[in-house]
């Protein structure tokens, strides 16, 4: 019984520490960048798109399409970041312990 209660202490403190990476996340800004620095997207932790920033020069030309897949690229490079960020803020919160496929916290 004595282990029992221990467990659900030790799964209280988790769900705590969960809450609060959770937000973590939601306030967490990670930007990612193409065109050699001409676009910018700036996603949260949790891949919400916070802010787009195009340089006005990108426009001088009539390539709508280049605009486009630059503004793609930087959101990719911005995901890859979130997707890192998330991996490592995780493994802080299970000391490393890796979870079983499929198993994807705090999503």
């Amino acid at each position: 019984m004595k282990n029992l209660g221990k467990m659900m202490k030790q799964a209280q403190e988790m769900q705590g520490k969960m809450a609060k990476l959770q937000e973590e996340l939601q306030n967490s800004e990670h930007t990612g960048t193409s065109g050699g620095g001409l676009v910018h997207v700036i996603l949260n932790g949790k891949f919400e798109m916070r802010r787009l920033n195009i340089d006005p020069s990108i426009f001088s030309g009539d390539d709508a399409e280049v605009v486009a897949d630059l503004i793609v690229a930087a959101f990719n490079d911005a995901k890859r970041k979130v997707d890192e960020f998330n991996k490592n803020e995780m493994a802080k919160l299970t000391g490393g312990l890796d979870l079983p496929e499929g198993i994807k916290l705090p999503f």
